[in-house]
């Protein structure tokens, strides 16, 4: 054998190594890819139900929400009326001020009845 045949085992034995070495690593990829596959599956199937029931809560939560909203805008609706009632009463030359004119003029007018009968 000259060496032009030691060169060419040589050479065979290389590509040799070089595809099982290809080969383990389309194999070990593979692998992977058939677990990744399967995790993606088992987390898309816990997670359809997640969702739906999540969606679920929030439409719950949302619905004692907005009749919180109504209550809040009718308090608010009776807050403003009742401060419009107040101020327009309570206003110069009201009805608040005559009335408190009124008693103040009837105390003052008490008093000095009852200083007139203490003298």
């Amino acid at each position: 054998m000259g060496p032009g045949g030691i060169a060419t085992i040589i050479a065979a034995s290389s590509l040799f190594v070089i595809a099982v070495a290809i080969s383990y690593a389309v194999i070990r990829i593979a692998r992977f890819i058939d677990e990744a596959k399967v995790s993606l599956k088992a987390i898309t199937d816990e997670t359809a139900p997640l969702i739906h029931e999540s969606t679920r809560t929030v439409g719950l939560v949302n619905a004692p929400l907005e009749s919180f909203a109504k209550i809040t805008k009718n308090v608010e609706d009776v807050t403003t009326k009742v401060s419009d009632a107040t101020s327009s009463f309570v206003d110069k030359g009201g009805p608040a001020v005559k009335i408190a004119g009124a008693l103040l003029s009837a105390a003052s007018v008490s008093r000095s009845k009852k200083k007139k009968k203490a003298e």
